[in-house]
């Protein structure tokens, strides 16, 4: 029988690709082409989530020539043209995890934004006024939709996890203590630990810390741009 092969996974997050003129990821992307077998980006693709920036981004993809997944972020969701966004993101050959799943040489991945709300005993209740409620509840769909995609691609033997939202605390790590809560949810991390998942990224912590680890063991990456890396490259390369 053969060994089965290990999988090269880069990940970044935090583009915030603002359009032409704007900075340009190409030779970032033609190198990780080189390095990894797969792409995955962390949300906050673009910078105001609008159609002019999603092109931008399109057409920078142009020179990644291996597979690719990516979560939206915060940011892409801001000009309320999100529908659109995915549309152009998609044909430029990113697979939107969320309700679409992706498999690699028999890795899967599986993702979802996530959302705000706080960490382990700290982490909000929906308790009170209904804009607490349908906060919480906004957290909890977040972390279904993970759930869901876990279960899409439970057959796999190695599953990476791709986030926005930080799942953990350790890797918010750096962050002002005030804007903790807004940077993830404990709830990602709950359904992520009841599945055999091998890798989790995630960005938007942008001060944050590289690495941390769910309850049960699981590794955990903040992939945002702005967060150093190992091998001082500005984007986190893992074995799979």
């Amino acid at each position: 029988m053969s060994e089965r092969r290990s999988l090269r996974v880069a990940a970044v997050g935090d583009l915030h690709v603002t359009g032409p003129g704007g900075p340009s990821y190409r030779e970032i992307f033609a190198e990780i082409s080189e390095v990894a077998d797969v792409l995955c980006l962390c949300g906050d693709l673009t910078n105001v989530g609008s159609i002019r920036e999603a092109e931008a981004l399109a057409d920078q993809l142009r020179s990644l020539r291996i597979p690719a997944a990516a979560v939206l972020g915060n940011h892409d969701w801001e000009s309320g043209c999100v529908a659109d966004v995915v549309r152009i993101l998609e044909r430029a050959g990113l697979t939107l995890l969320g309700e679409e799943v992706l498999v690699v040489e028999g890795v899967g991945f599986a993702g979802a934004k996530g959302f705000a709300g706080g960490f382990d005993a700290r982490m909000l209740s929906p308790f009170g006024e209904p804009e607490i409620k349908a906060f919480v509840a906004a957290a909890r769909n977040e972390a279904t939709m993970l759930e869901r995609a876990l279960a899409a691609v439970h057959e796999c033997e190695r599953v990476v996890v791709v986030l926005h939202y930080a799942p953990i605390a350790a890797t918010t790590a750096g962050e002002p203590a005030e804007i903790v809560p807004f940077l993830g949810s404990s709830r990602l991390a709950e359904v992520i630990d009841r599945f055999p998942v091998s890798a989790v990224f995630h960005g938007h912590a942008h001060h944050g810390s590289f690495r941390g680890a769910t309850p049960k063991g699981t590794p955990v990456y903040n992939v945002a741009q702005t967060v150093p890396k190992e091998g001082g490259r500005q984007y986190a390369l893992v074995e799979v």
